[in-house]
């Protein structure tokens, strides 16, 4: 059985442990590799070859920089359909989802590709007698990341896209869960031009996360995962001095006016809560219809779209969604169905015990929906991370923009309704960092920026975008006046052309 190791310095390499990880396809149960578990010494090879590869890099002028990346676009693109595959082997999600995942990815590299333009400093000719000033942003050095399995193409190109476009290298420790894009996605770049060492891929579980957070020669950290975890990375990181974004957990909320349209909206959550089964931070587990009959409304609506739900292995073309990623999770989604169930929610739609003839090995999860859902239910409170809806009532408006700002987590949250007014208090008002207006999956477009509020975020930057720009480069300003008058050594230091 094949043994994933490491990418470092444009080669695979073996890891020095013998720790591995089991890798399944989500929809038979099957082990169908493993993946080395690195140790510190693993990264110190990687770190030694980023750091080499980044002082040639670092000197690279923007243009050729973005030349390599507009290349590399255009393999990744050329791969897209390969890669879907090989996603959807380890991941589970439908094939369809595995394309947008690579696509929206992809997204983030073409933004990164205008890095001549985005990296540009500030001047201001006359500041002073004489006096100009001028800013430059800088490169960093060698960065991290550390990327979760729900977004195994997309999250790495968040990161080392910008990373790399602004003049660092990057050592990418991807999921242990599913690997597999990841180091393909470090093979491409090099294919498409890109130095060997500029993009390290070490894999490993907690052990690599502890050594990249003391390594001395990185310099910043992006992580995407559990809010447990990002709170952890967090202060490790800034503990050693290192720049840190962390983006944790969700529990997305979708407001349900009255005047809403209710087909549109059922449809819209539909795909929001169910798709990826649910294996998404952005994904939309909890619906708050407003007002009397509303609930009801929307149920009308809703449940003869639910029941049309096709769940199906990830390359079947007519499935909605596949198996979630492991045993483990399916188990724990399926606890907190019955905790909900427990707690004195309703349950709907029961998903738990669902087998896929042919497949009774993989990980599947059925559609769940639960009403009468409230705040101080535990279930409420934690994200699930499946394909489980919840229903919360709220009896106003007032009562339903403090569910969304009251909760713990503070992601994402949509309203749907015909009124503007309406909206554009909510979007004011919500103390949520990223809020859709009859769209159900706000995820900012590659030239804004992702990121959330309160547990959903640790440090200041947002990831992609311009934010990620600033994140991964740090400025140095000149004051600078050239008096009048030639000195006595003028004629040895000035160089003479023609």
């Amino acid at each position: 059985m094949k043994t994933i190791g490491h990418y470092v310095d444009g080669a695979h390499v073996k890891a020095s442990g013998d720790r591995t990880h089991d890798i399944y396809n989500p929809n038979t149960g099957e082990v169908r590799r493993k993946v080395a578990l690195g140790t510190a010494g693993d990264l110190d090879a990687a770190v030694a070859s980023a750091v080499k590869a980044q002082r040639i890099w670092a000197q690279t002028n923007p243009q050729r920089r973005a030349r390599v990346l507009f290349a590399y676009k255009a393999l990744v693109e050329q791969h897209t359909d390969a890669l879907a595959h090989l996603l959807s082997e380890e991941h589970g999600k439908v094939v369809a989802d595995s394309r947008g995942d690579v696509m929206r990815g992809i997204d983030v590299i073409e933004f990164a590709c205008g890095v001549p333009h985005a990296q540009k400093g500030e001047h201001t000719y006359g500041a002073g007698p004489e006096i100009d000033v001028y800013s430059m942003r800088k490169p960093l050095g060698v960065v991290a990341g550390i990327t979760p399995f729900n977004f195994p193409a997309m999250i790495p190109m968040w990161m080392f896209g910008m990373s790399i476009a602004t003049g660092n290298a990057c050592v990418l420790k991807p999921s242990e869960k599913d690997p597999s894009v990841p180091m393909r996605l470090a093979e491409l770049f090099v294919e498409a031009g890109g130095p060997a060492g500029l993009l390290n891929v070490v894999n490993g579980d907690k052990e690599m996360v502890d050594a990249i957070l003391a390594h001395p020669d990185i310099k910043a950290v992006s992580f995407v995962g559990s809010s447990d975890i990002a709170q952890y990375v967090y202060a490790g990181a800034t503990a050693t001095g290192k720049r840190a974004q962390c983006m944790g957990g969700a529990k997305n909320h979708g407001i349900i006016m009255p005047d809403a349209n209710m087909e549109q909206a059922a449809k819209d959550i539909l795909g929001a809560a169910y798709g990826s089964a649910g294996e998404r931070c952005m994904a939309l587990p909890v619906v708050v219809p407003v007002g009397e009959g509303t609930a009801e409304r929307f149920l009308d609506a809703f449940m003869p779209k639910l029941e049309a739900l096709r769940v199906g292995t990830s390359t079947d073309p007519d499935a909605d969604y596949g198996p979630v990623v492991t045993q483990a999770h399916k188990e724990s989604i399926e606890r907190q169905i019955a905790k909900a169930e427990a707690e004195g929610a309703t349950l709907l739609v029961d998903g738990r015990g669902f087998e896929l003839q042919g497949h009774e090995g993989g990980f599947f999860v059925g559609p769940t929906l639960i009403d009468d859902v409230t705040t101080d239910m535990e279930t409420y409170r934690d994200e699930i991370f499946g394909p489980v809806l919840q229903i919360v009532r709220a009896r106003d408006f007032e009562e339903a923009l403090r569910l969304p700002s009251d909760h713990q987590y503070g992601n994402g949250v949509c309203i749907f309704t015909a009124n503007g007014r309406v909206a554009r208090e909510f979007a004011d008002r919500v103390e949520v960092g990223m809020v859709g207006i009859n769209v159900p999956i706000p995820v900012p477009v590659s030239y804004h920026s992702f990121g959330g509020w309160k547990r959903s975020a640790f440090g200041d930057a947002n990831q992609y975008g311009m934010e990620g720009l600033r994140f991964y480069t740090k400025v140095k300003t000149v004051t600078q006046r050239w008096p009048e008058g030639e000195t006595e050594d003028s004629a040895f230091i000035i160089p003479h052309f023609g």
